[in-house]
């Protein structure tokens, strides 16, 4: 009994820790799917998420591979690179190269209207596919090594992962909905990918940023544009009720 209250506690233990290591993914991927035509959203984001539990099962068959990524590959003396930290540099660095130029997009009126003609053209689709699998792959690898170092029963990983990803497919489409009719949520889940992508980088060179102090930015940051979603709501029904 204590056994299975053990492996219990366990697995609703990993199966939060994914939810939560998959919300920067699930981010991501709501930015990237709306660039779409609305008709192949919702398929782009299955095949991404659908191709990330195979990605992650696959990683969890070869486990022992993957921890073998953990040894150094690059010696430059006063820093070592692993597989895993190279894997994590240049996921850190796609993230703020990728999210930098969004804001840009976002920020500068020109660049704005050409993202939006881009937009009318209409990304292609088994590239916005291929966007999401990179960043799987850096998520997964993260993902596996936190779950291994929690338990090494293997049913237990498995379970978690496919319900984490299952939460994550089925409020895919609300997210993305949200963020496409809130723009300035949008601006925020992009400063929320620079500075997820910097902690990779930090990570990458040994520099260990605590997951829990980004975890509580994040929370007041989302806390703070909550209040102003609901003050900007509340000014909207006052004009329209002052309305003649």
């Amino acid at each position: 009994m204590i056994l299975d209250t053990e492996i219990l506690i366990a697995l609703v233990a990993l199966i939060g820790m994914e939810i939560v290591l998959g919300i920067d993914n699930l981010v991501f991927i709501a930015i990237l799917s709306n660039r779409l035509p609305e008709s192949q959203r919702q398929s782009a984001r299955r095949i991404g998420l659908g191709l990330a539990v195979v990605m992650r099962l696959g990683m969890l068959a070869g486990v022992g591979w993957l921890m073998s990524l953990t040894t150094p590959w690059i010696d430059l003396g006063i820093v070592t690179f692993s597989g895993k930290d190279l894997i994590l540099l240049a996921g850190g660095l796609f993230l703020i190269g990728k999210a930098t130029i969004e804001i840009h997009h976002r920020v500068d009126p020109d660049a704005q209207a050409e993202s939006h003609a881009k937009d009318r053209v209409q990304a292609g689709y088994w590239s916005v596919v291929a966007q999401i699998l990179a960043l799987d792959l850096v998520f997964s690898v993260d993902s596996i090594l936190a779950a291994v170092g929690l338990t090494d029963v293997m049913w237990v990983i498995v379970v978690a992962i496919i319900v984490s990803v299952t939460v994550m497919l089925f409020s895919m489409d609300a997210l993305s909905r949200f963020m496409e009719k809130n723009p300035t949520v949008v601006m925020l889940a992009l400063a929320f990918l620079v500075m997820i992508g910097m902690v990779l980088v930090a990570e990458a060179f040994h520099v260990h940023v605590p997951k829990g102090f980004v975890y509580v930015a994040m929370a007041f940051s989302v806390a703070v544009e909550l209040l102003n979603l609901f003050a900007r709501k509340a000014a909207q029904r006052k004009r329209a009720s002052a309305a003649p």
